[in-house]
């Protein structure tokens, strides 16, 4: 099994989903140009991408940025600072020429708003957006490419309209939100133990989805933290059911819903087996505890 980086110092999971490259530049692609294509197990089936909406062009060119939502979302709205994973499709407010989606690709895009990742239209037009909102934006050239032409589509000046699916919005990490838990050592343990802290009010997650985990992991023997997504300000993403994280990670969020929070004590044959990861803090043949917040799953 192969070892990804948790976005924390340590490595604790498999690796799922996680990739290089730019999420759209501000002054040299459109806001998914480079997009990267992930590979998921055949064991868990990919979600597939809404159907591509058509895009109806504004009767006049945009001026200034226009939002106009098309279905409303449900849930917290987008802030500075969190992420927005949307699909989406670009189009020339002129004529209606398509530049770019992310429907034929069938992989959904991460904004980080107010990251400058994207054209200002973007990190403008998505704040406030909640998840399974329909938004379109008509974006002036100025708070798009201005007077650089992108591609052989966008010209030199071009107005943009974009019509937005937000398949999840969500918050940026802060430590202070982290749960106070405190693990008594013991034993190694025989079999997988679960507990619900906090049942969740969200969907349930489906094999082939990212599941977003925010996690504390712990010694099982002596109860020492030895790793926390909440202090490295990056939950750790994978897709569920993909066989890329250890056994006991994927065991932990099984029949979970968003909003939740477990406690799982993992045996070390479920997690890095006889080997431990001592480079990580955790001695061989030693059992993991794991505090899981499920915040999205798309």
């Amino acid at each position: 099994m192969t070892i990804l980086t948790l976005a924390i110092p340590a490595t604790l999971v498999g690796c799922g989903s996680s990739s290089d490259g730019d999420a759209g530049s501000t002054s040299t692609s459109p806001p998914a140009a480079t997009v990267p294509q992930s590979s998921t197990a055949e064991t868990a089936p990919t979600p597939s991408a809404p159907p591509k909406p058509d895009v109806e062009i504004p009767a006049q060119l945009p001026t200034e940025l226009v939002i106009t939502d098309l279905t409303p979302g449900t849930g917290p709205e987008a802030a500075a600072g969190d992420t927005v994973v949307v699909h989406y499709v670009g189009v020339r407010s002129v004529d209606g020429s398509e530049f770019d989606n992310s429907y034929d690709r069938g992989e959904p895009f991460p904004v980080v708003l107010g990251a400058g990742s994207v054209i200002q239209g973007w990190d403008d037009g998505l704040l406030g957006v909640q998840q399974g909102a329909r938004r379109q934006l008509d974006i002036p050239a100025d708070l798009a490419y201005g007077d650089s032409p992108q591609g052989d589509v966008i010209q030199a000046g071009d107005a943009l309209t974009f019509v937005i699916d937000v398949v999840a919005v969500i918050a940026a990490s802060d430590p202070a939100d982290a749960p106070e838990i405190t693990v008594e050592g013991g034993p190694n343990v025989e079999k997988i133990d679960i507990e619900d802290l906090v049942v969740g009010d969200g969907a349930t997650i489906q094999a082939g989805q990212t599941a977003v985990v925010q996690i504390i992991a712990f010694r099982a023997d002596t109860g020492e933290q030895i790793n926390s997504s909440w202090e490295s300000g990056q939950p750790l993403t994978f897709t569920f059911a993909s066989g890329d994280t250890i056994a006991g990670l994927e065991l932990g969020v099984d029949e979970m819903k968003v909003g939740g929070r477990r406690k799982v004590v993992v045996p070390y044959v479920l997690a890095f087996g006889d080997a431990g990861s001592p480079d990580n803090g955790l001695p061989a043949t030693t059992d993991m505890v794991l505090v899981l917040d499920l915040i999205a799953a798309y």
